[in-house]
């Protein structure tokens, strides 16, 4: 699915503690770091697709149809 990948920073005691506190569900800090962006992703997705239906409700109500 993903062919490459990218290094990223970040402070050293907020990966312990991740890893400490999610590991058990998560292979490792990549895996759940990739997990919670993918989530982030589709959130915003389903916040616009849920947008969508209500400017689409809005028009149908103003034309007499809702």
């Amino acid at each position: 699915m993903m062919d490459s990948t990218r290094m990223v920073s970040l402070p050293e005691q907020l990966c312990r503690s991740a890893e400490q506190r999610f590991g058990h569900r998560f292979g490792s800090l990549d895996e759940l770091l990739a997990t919670v962006l993918r989530q982030l992703l589709l959130d915003d997705a389903l916040r616009m697709d849920e947008t969508e239906q209500h400017i689409i409700e809005e028009r149908l109500k103003s034309l007499g149809y809702v």
